[in-house]
């Protein structure tokens, strides 16, 4: 038997099978929500609209859409807006995935040519390098995975800080523990990776193979060949000490002569191979007065050059004679004289930025840097508890 049309039928809300008592009030009610609705979405978004014209038309034609003339049409503009919705994380999710494909591609990049653009980082990685400067260059690196292998046409005399660096050299796999001092010579081919999940981090002195021969040269009385130090991993107290202060300064010419010739006896020294080398007994005095009271009466950087065409001695043989004469090296005698007359400068009032370059500084920063390495107090400092004790005088 067919049932009447308005019965319960299949898939029918119950809520639709008949009125309640309140049906026809509630349907006046929904009748004028629908007309007042137009009014209601105005209202909201003209304040809105004075953001710009693309906004200004937009709230124009929300607040002028039909409350519910069409269900059908309301329906497929909210689909239209969530398919825009999703179409815009799409294209969100696909740029930021290509963003991070190129920042991984540079950040891999960035490792291999870190050495010569002074620093680079990578995924927690950095690369800080000075020079080349006059066949001398510093880096110092904190690496997580470490780099492919490679030459250079240098010696490099490394001091490992942290972790465990391991690396092919000579076909053998080696190992630098914090503390220990790695030689790699001119044109060997070597890698670098960390030994342990912590990484590894090192600084490293690169310095040209003609340096360390002019200066065993000159050392020797004779042409030497370069030293050749079979052990790649050892520990070095003369090495360790030239890396740190290489690291300590701005690589000064004499500072650079000194750098060398301390390296140049360390690497002959560990050359089993070749004879001792000789003891400085002949001192040229001449030669050593001239360059000391030169230094003592200027407060400048004094080039090598100078000192050369002063003294007639080499720049490697005045290095290693005057440190026998005066127990320092050139360069240390010169920066200690500007820092007297720097000391005499702040008992005296002057401003920090005038005492530096007139001690012959790049800058205050320099200035405050040497200064407190010097005497463990930075100049501002000196200058303030100095004056103070002159007041109690």
């Amino acid at each position: 038997m067919r049932r009447a049309r308005g019965a319960d039928l299949p898939r029918e809300p119950y809520e639709n099978q008949r009125a309640g008592p309140f049906h026809g009030i509630d349907q006046e009610r929904r009748v004028q929500d629908q007309r007042a609705k137009p009014e209601r979405d105005r209202k909201h978004h003209e304040p809105h609209a004075d953001r710009d014209p693309e906004e200004r038309w937009q709230a124009t034609q929300h607040a002028n859409l039909p409350a519910r003339g069409s269900q059908q049409r309301v329906g497929r503009t909210r689909r239209a807006r969530d398919d825009d919705r999703e179409a815009d994380e799409r294209e969100h999710l696909l740029n930021a995935h290509e963003r991070r494909t190129y920042t991984l591609a540079n950040m891999r990049a960035s490792v291999d040519i870190a050495a010569h653009v002074g620093i680079e980082r990578s995924c927690g990685d950095w690369v800080r390098s000075t020079g080349p400067v006059d066949g001398i260059e510093l880096l110092r690196a904190r690496l997580a995975r470490g780099f492919d292998p490679h030459r250079h046409d240098t010696y490099g005399i490394a001091v490992t800080e942290l972790g465990v660096q391991t690396f092919a050299y000579r076909g053998s796999l080696e190992r630098s523990l914090p503390g220990q001092v790695t030689v790699l010579h001119p044109d060997e081919r070597h890698d670098g990776r960390a030994g342990t999940e912590a990484g590894f981090g090192y600084r490293i002195v690169y310095v040209a193979p003609s340096h360390v021969g002019a200066a065993l040269q000159d050392i020797a009385g004779k042409p030497s060949p370069l030293p050749f130090v079979r052990e790649p991993v050892t520990f070095s107290p003369t090495l360790a000490s030239a890396v740190t202060r290489a690291f300590a300064s701005r690589l000064e010419p004499l500072q650079r002569d000194a750098l060398i010739v301390q390296i140049a006896e360390a690497l002959r020294t560990a050359d089993s191979s070749l004879p001792a080398l000789r003891t400085t007994s002949h001192l040229d005095g001449r030669a050593l007065r001239s360059a000391k009271e030169f230094l003592d009466a200027e407060r400048r950087v004094v080039s090598s050059a100078e000192l050369e065409q002063l003294t007639g001695l080499s720049r490697y043989t005045l290095a290693r004679q005057f440190r026998v004469a005066f127990a320092t090296s050139p360069y240390r005698y010169s920066v200690l004289r500007r820092l007297d007359h720097a000391r005499c400068a702040l008992k005296q009032g002057r401003p920090l930025a005038d005492v530096a370059l007139s001690a012959g500084f790049a800058d205050q920063a320099h200035f405050t840097r040497m200064f407190r390495a010097t005497y463990g107090l930075p100049p501002g400092r000196f200058a303030a508890i100095t004056q103070a004790d002159d007041s109690h005088v």
